[in-house]
């Protein structure tokens, strides 16, 4: 048991590190925040000046703000439920014993290691491209018109790009938590007459719990901040069909160099990870706390 020296001596070990990743952390935000209330264009530095809240509301009153508000929930909300679904259909499979077991895991996990402009471009120029993709080889091979999946459906293709990404990580921790239910409790279930579909629902799925809702708190902090798929792929439009809200802050600064309107976008991200990543933690901690 740790004495209070020791819990002492932990303390000021971690203390140079915890305060360097404080600094790291505020010193950006600060700059943010203050050049959300300045009119500060780059290429133009001497009509800079103090305007209050004026950029926030410029922000609001974007056309593409509350579209880029749903878009980044959809794409949150979206890629949580493939990812998870997915990810626990997979465990389940790899959990089972077939040849060549740590070659399929290797696979399966794969596409994690691979950024993502990198993803977006095979996506974009061999999956689904409307006329030399994959997707368009077999649509034609069973007589269907092809879909412009990033002109007719761009969210749904930056929501499956998205999810194919993030799917391997899911995977590995469903199937780290899977690995470590008792065989005993499975055994005892089967020989109480319990089918797999039984002991999926009250056995497998309550074991399973706090590393679906890890997943799903991970997740979700690194998908309100998805930017490079959109970029490579369907730069926001067509309009604001696939517009986030990082992308519309990457919009205003760097091709309308308006900072502080970028800034005050990025406080509003910011605000709004913040609020998702709370009740994020709410449902962790009380699955944790059973």
């Amino acid at each position: 048991m740790a004495t209070q020296q020791t819990r002492s001596l932990a303390r000021f070990m971690m203390a140079p590190s915890v305060i360097l990743l404080f600094i790291w952390m505020i010193v950006p935000l600060a700059f943010t925040l203050w050049f959300s209330f300045l009119q500060y264009n780059p290429l133009n530095p001497i009509r800079d000046g103090f305007v209050g809240l004026s950029n926030y509301k410029l922000f609001y009153d974007n056309p593409a703000f509350f579209a880029a508000i749903l878009n980044t929930l959809t794409i949150v909300v979206a890629v949580l439920l493939i990812t998870i679904i997915g990810g626990i259909l997979l465990a389940l499979l790899l959990d089972q014993p077939i040849w060549g077991q740590g070659i399929v895991r290797i696979l399966v996990i794969s596409p994690f290691f691979v950024m993502p402009p990198v993803a977006a471009l095979v996506w974009k120029n061999m999956i689904m491209h409307p006329q030399y993709g994959v997707f368009a080889d077999i649509a034609r091979f069973f007589g269907v018109q092809p879909v412009d999946w990033f002109g007719q459906h761009p969210l749904t293709a930056v929501i499956i790009i998205v999810a194919w990404q993030w799917l391997p990580f899911a995977t590995l921790i469903l199937l780290t938590s899977l690995q470590s239910l008792d065989g005993e409790q499975k055994e005892a279930a089967e020989m109480d007459g319990a089918g797999f579909i039984s002991r999926f629902i009250y056995l497998t799925l309550p074991h399973m719990s706090r590393a679906i809702t890890v997943v799903i708190l991970i997740q979700t902090i690194f998908l309100l901040s998805i930017y490079a798929e959109i970029l490579v792929t369907t730069n926001g439009g067509p309009g604001y069909a696939s517009t986030n809200l990082p992308f519309l802050v990457y919009q205003k600064a760097l091709l309308e160099f308006k900072i502080g309107q970028a800034s005050a976008g990025g406080v509003i991200a910011v605000i709004l990870a913040n609020i998702v990543a709370f009740f994020a933690m709410r449902a962790v901690g009380k699955n944790l706390d059973k």
